[in-house]
């Protein structure tokens, strides 16, 4: 066999391979395709109950916030926190050093001491012993008397039968008339010692113990004010001052970096929610009510919040009235910090038995709102429309329960909105 028809019959397979190759390649590109008609969707027109809302912008504010500083300039001896702590109304925060005021501490409290007891002394009156020892003087006094009176009755019989002259008369008249004072003098002092001090005394020891315990008040009160405690439950937000710092009274409220620098820390409450809401919707709200709130840190955490204050003076902003509208929050977690942005919504009201339509359905058409009903063709329906609330509007008037509406089209049929031109004369745009 000659050697060219070898070569042919060897590679007639791959020839044959090659031409169905190239067919099934042919086919593949010119087979005839179905056209896929794109599927129109539509909504049925219902009845519902609607949430009627509020939604208004806020942000994490702190309650309050307030410079802790003492009450007279002193040097800090002890500081008790830190940045961030949570502290509740009465802890102790820091010790101002208070070295000279205990000594002034220690001598007040000895002349309160010694004031009391003077009132004490006065008070009681004089001893037991005391008294027995004005009475025994009475006694002997008396006898001294009894015996002046012997010595005068014997002195008269001798002066009337001329035994004595009248000048020994006369010397015994005096000694009893001496007896008698001495008598009397020792009888008030036994009444004095029997009824005590007089009352002009007693109330004059009582002034003086009264003047004590005031220096003492005052210098405790001094000691007391050199421990700083916290005013109200909050977080600590700065440190100020740190041991061995001189610090001065600043007001507490003040921010300048002249107060900040001379206080010893800040401490600012319970984070609250300030939403700002517009004049018209003020009426619907009220004290108590609650609120959703969505913090732009936490999108996917809410929190609930509840009216605490509503402003009785509006705020105006860019010639706008609006309302501040303070929130407590709930947040356990403490996940809130002051200056975050919150969306606050307000649960207003509801809508009952309305008929809501998709908003996305509505479309407008010579200068009315209305719908296209999904019949065969689509016909426009003009409607009246309410409140929209998410995703769905109110109708009012043009449609009834059941009815279907588009809300996408065949290609080639979604009808062309006109929109009014906002030049005049030149008519509505295509």
């Amino acid at each position: 066999m000659p050697t060219w028809r070898k070569n042919s019959i060897r590679f007639l397979p791959v020839v044959g391979v090659s031409v169905l190759l190239a067919g099934g390649i042919w086919w593949w590109g010119f087979r005839p395709r179905s056209q896929k008609q794109p599927q129109v969707r539509t909504a049925t027109v219902t009845r519902e109950t609607l949430p009627v809302t509020i939604q208004v912008n806020g942000e994490v504010r702190p309650e309050r916030t307030i410079n802790i500083s003492p009450k007279t300039a002193g040097i800090v001896r002890e500081l008790r926190v830190r940045e961030g702590d949570r502290v509740q109304q009465g802890q102790i925060l820091a010790r101002m050093d208070d070295a000279n005021l205990r000594g002034q501490l220690t001598q007040a409290q000895g002349q309160v001491a010694a004031a009391q007891a003077n009132l004490n002394r006065l008070q009681a009156g004089n001893r037991p012993q005391e008294i027995a020892q004005a009475q025994a003087q009475v006694q002997e006094v008396q006898s001294a008397l009894k015996q002046a009176e012997l010595n005068l009755k014997r002195n008269q019989t001798l002066f009337a039968q001329g035994a004595i002259s009248q000048q020994d008369l006369e010397l015994s008249l005096t000694e009893r008339e001496q007896a008698l004072a001495r008598l009397q003098q020792a009888k008030q002092v036994l009444d004095l010692r029997k009824s005590g001090f007089r009352p002009e005394e007693i109330a004059q020891a009582r002034g003086q113990l009264q003047q004590a315990q005031g220096t003492l008040q005052v210098i405790q009160s001094q000691l007391n004010d050199t421990i700083l405690r916290a005013p109200f439950t909050g977080v600590v937000t700065r440190i100020y001052a740190e041991p061995g710092a001189f610090v001065t009274p600043t007001t507490s409220g003040s921010t300048v970096s002249s107060a900040t620098s001379s206080s010893v820390l800040a401490l600012a409450a319970m984070n609250q929610v300030v939403a700002k809401v517009p004049e018209s919707s003020l009426p619907q709200l009220r004290l108590g009510q609650t609120a959703k709130i969505i913090a732009d840190a936490y999108p996917e955490q809410p929190f609930t919040g509840r009216i605490i204050q509503i402003a009785v003076q509006s705020v105006v902003e860019q010639n706008v009235n609006s309302f501040e509208v303070r929130l407590a929050v709930e947040d356990a977690q403490q996940r809130l910090r002051a200056g975050m942005n919150a969306a606050v919504t307000f649960q207003v009201g509801v809508l009952p038995n309305a008929l809501v339509v998709p908003t996305v359905a509505i479309v407008r058409q010579e200068r009315r709102a209305g719908v296209l009903l999904a019949e065969n063709p689509p016909r426009f329906q003009p409607i009246r429309t309410g409140a929209s609330v998410r995703d769905k509007t109110v109708v009012t008037e043009g449609l009834k329960e059941g009815d279907k509406v588009l809300l996408s089209f065949p290609r080639g049929e979604r009808p062309r909105t006109q929109i009014p031109s906002l030049i005049p004369g030149l008519g509505p745009r295509r």
